[in-house]
């Protein structure tokens, strides 16, 4: 019931009811959150707790579904002349990993006018290739959620930014965008590229002040996968169901697979061969930020965009906890937000909040590269997290 930044969902059935595939199954009356659809026709068999991915715990409502099942039928949603409703009753959420409420986003400050729309189509870590695979197979849908979503704020301009290392991708998305006035701007390939930070600078050459959201500069990112969902929602009252997840490293059949929310991570890995001998680690999500599982036995939710198995020795050393830091700057060559993590990790580790404010540590996009290039193996981007929420806590605004 909680598979996007906000309020979590409550259920709204109970133990023993028939659902459908597509009917609501949690909701809550709050701004920032998003409702859940049953992925499967079947009937409600436990209202529990799960281990989430991120390591946390939420209610959970299971479904044993019937067999056979008809995945090309679901139960339509309801239909509103506004496509931020549209949005809100699909469940949508931002598809490349924030899992941020879509709507929400969709409606931006009353003060602060969208010129520019960018579908982020770099993806977020190194080895997921969920995004440009979409891109391949169904770039008329990404072009729909686009242009549906210039619409929505009311852009001028709508972009399509991807990497380099996607030439495929960029030919298809050329050929659907052709005639609609979108635009496919390719940029370098550069880790992290699909910050939206750091895609508004390549694309646009605009910085976002300190302190600003992208709406400050005129501009909204959209994840391609998050606009393709759009269009669902929009043109075919589709709920938010499923998503495409790379399945890769160690695993026996690598690849990108489209799965049902609320799949476990041990069934898409058994469905993807099985893993390969000598795996050390799972990772939900990428390996620069995402979350190393206790167990396979959690369910993939709108924000898994990867699992990623690796062997012992391609984890990297372990982190090393309260080591001095040697001053070596390198962190601060690494920072692509151009922070002195170093300097913010001195500061949480002595409690200094305000020291971690005048250093920055709220413009932290948590992207990894200063823990992976410390040589002390300091855990900077967990002493910026704490700093963050500390702040946050007091009353500080990202």
């Amino acid at each position: 019931m909680s598979q996007h930044l906000g309020a979590p969902c409550q259920p709204v059935v109970s133990v023993g009811d028939p659902v459908l595939r597509g009917q609501l199954v949690g909701d809550v009356e709050a701004m920032v959150s998003a409702p859940v659809h049953a992925p499967a026709t079947g009937f409600v068999t436990a209202i529990t707790s799960t281990l989430t991915p991120a390591g946390g715990t939420s209610v959970a409502v299971e479904i044993e579904p019937n067999h056979p099942q008809d995945l090309g039928s679901f139960l339509e949603l309801p239909l509103s002349e506004d496509p931020r409703q549209m949005a809100r009753a699909s469940g949508m959420v931002g598809l490349g990993g924030a899992a941020f409420p879509s709507h929400v986003k969709l409606a931006p400050p009353k003060d602060m006018h969208i010129d520019t729309v960018i579908l982020n189509g770099c993806e977020c870590e190194p080895f997921l290739t969920c995004d440009e695979r979409l891109m391949i197979e169904h770039p008329e849908a990404v072009i729909a959620g686009g242009r549906l979503v210039g619409e929505t704020v009311g852009a001028k301009r709508v972009v399509v930014g991807l990497e380099d290392n996607k030439p495929e991708a960029a030919e298809k998305m050329k050929a659907a965008a052709a005639g609609t006035g979108i635009e496919i701007v390719v940029v370098p390939t550069r880790y992290p590229q699909g910050a939206e930070k750091m895609l508004i600078f390549a694309v646009l050459g605009t910085e976002v002040g300190h302190g600003k959201l992208p709406a400050s500069a005129g501009v909204l990112v959209s994840n391609v996968a998050t606009a393709a969902s759009f269009a669902d929602a929009v043109e075919r009252r589709r709920p938010l169901m499923e998503r495409v997840v790379t399945v890769t490293g160690a695993v026996r059949r690598p690849g990108n697979y489209l799965v049902l929310l609320g799949t476990l991570i041990s069934d898409l890995i058994e469905f993807a061969g099985g893993l390969e001998d000598g795996v050390d680690r799972v990772i939900a999500g990428g390996p620069m930020t995402g979350f190393a599982l206790g167990s396979l036995d959690v369910p993939v939710v709108k924000g898994t965009s990867g699992v990623v198995a690796l062997r012992a020795g391609e984890t990297g050393p372990a982190l090393m906890g309260d080591q001095p830091c040697i001053r070596c700057a390198r962190c601060t060559e690494a920072c692509p937000m151009f922070l002195q993590p170093w300097a913010i990790g001195i500061a949480a580790n002595r409690r200094d909040w305000d020291g971690a404010e005048q250093y920055h540590a709220l413009d932290c996009i948590e992207c990894g590269s200063c823990s992976y290039v410390c040589p002390t193996r300091r855990p900077l981007v967990q002493l910026i997290r704490r700093s963050k929420q500390a702040l946050l806590e007091r009353g500080a605004k990202l």
